[in-house]
């Protein structure tokens, strides 16, 4: 091969490699600081089509009326402006938006107040361009367990511990210890193999399985059954701020399940097949850990309301406006069972989410909701209402 061919055909290599790489999502990029986390649509975009919603605004008014309730409250104000949203903007849109939903006649109507009185903006999504959210999900699993630990029940989940140093808005700001105060909390790995919060009468409840652990931890809220049938519901109280790393794409990278396979089953079925060791490596790679208080009625989010099953999504509060109306469309060539093309509110945050390309739909409580969110992996858009 003559040196001029060769320097053409090398050139086409790295355009081709370099086209591909801007224009493959990179879900959990940042975005570059001072970027805008909402964009208006702009002249040429099509509104979404929201009419449908108008025939399930009974399902959705009870949601709404959450993040009003939130909204109203004086302390909520701290967290404005957000992303250019004022407080006084944000819960106006919310009370018009509820009156929308119980004056108008109709989905055109409805679809056309919308349109007339509400500004639609997209999140800036995975390129800062608006260029698309992954959706993923997560639920209330129901798991056994026991108050006792027993050769059965060995894995325990803890309450939050008094040594953990949080700031008024969760965030972590260290551990403290008789030398004083760290900056980091431990570790996943450290608190599991050096048994950092055994006999401190912080255990919960126990269960029996490692698996049923992580994934409490990953869902943040968990209901237990005991074996007299009674059930404890525990919610999320806090985490050691360390970074989350998912375990279903460790193992895929790892080749301990196949490419696009991982899934909570999938996760399940490796496990009951792998050493206690490898499967201890495995959630020590994952050094996020999360705490649980004992709770009455259904799991709160970050808001400190209830989340509603298929209408509360959660979003990183960095970046978007917290109790806002969220729009959650797909992309026509996902599929999944996954509720979406429908009204969310944005009600939680996500353990993982940190960008404004990713974004957690709750599923609610049970084996459904389970199935459903182990399998959620879908690209989609997500808008924001609010009133002109």
């Amino acid at each position: 091969m003559n040196r001029t061919l060769r320097r053409t055909l090398t050139c086409s290599l790295i355009t081709c490699a370099v086209a591909a790489c801007a224009t493959t999502p990179d879900y959990d990029r940042s975005l570059p600081a001072g970027s805008p986390a909402l964009l208006p649509l702009g002249s040429d975009e099509s509104v979404p089509d929201f009419s449908s919603e108008w025939e399930a605004r009974e399902e959705i008014v009870p949601a709404l009326d959450r993040s009003i309730e939130w909204t109203k409250r004086e302390h909520a104000k701290q967290f404005f402006p957000a992303a250019g949203i004022d407080h006084g903007r944000a819960l106006a849109s919310l009370e018009r938006f509820r009156e929308l939903l119980s004056t108008t006649f109709g989905p055109a109507e409805f679809q056309q107040a919308i349109e007339s009185e509400f500004e639609v903006y997209k999140s800036a999504g995975w390129d800062g361009r608006g260029g698309g959210v992954l959706f993923t999900a997560y639920c209330t699993p129901i798991l056994d367990g026991s108050l006792e630990q027993s050769a059965e029940y060995v894995h325990p989940l803890y309450a939050l511990p008094p040594d953990l140093v949080k700031a008024a808005d969760g965030s972590v700001l260290g551990w403290e210890t008789a030398m004083g105060r760290m900056p980091h909390y431990p570790s996943r790995g450290a608190i599991e193999a050096g048994g950092l919060l055994e006999d401190r009468d912080l255990e919960l409840v126990w269960l029996r399985d490692p698996i049923d652990a992580y994934i409490a931890h990953v869902n943040g809220s968990a209901f237990i059954r005991l074996r007299d049938g009674s059930t404890i519901k525990l919610g999320y109280a806090g985490k050691n701020g360390r970074t989350y790393r998912s375990l279903g794409k460790a193992l895929e990278r790892e080749g301990s399940i196949p490419r696009g396979k991982a899934s909570l089953q999938t996760i399940r079925d490796w496990a009951a097949n792998a050493s206690h060791e490898d499967v201890a490596d495995a959630l020590a790679n994952n050094e996020s850990y999360v705490f649980f208080t004992p709770i009455d009625g259904n799991p709160h989010g970050s808001l400190d309301v209830e989340v509603t099953a298929a209408r509360s999504v959660a979003t990183d509060k960095t970046l978007f406006p917290r109790g806002a109306i969220v729009f959650v469309d797909k992309a026509a060539d996902t599929k999944t069972d996954a509720p979406v093309a429908r009204f969310y509110f944005d009600q939680d945050t996500g353990g993982a989410i940190r960008t404004a390309g990713r974004a957690d739909l709750y599923l609610g409580i049970g084996d459904q909701a389970e199935e459903v969110a182990g399998h959620t992996e879908l690209q989609g858009q997500m808008y924001y209402l609010f009133l002109r």
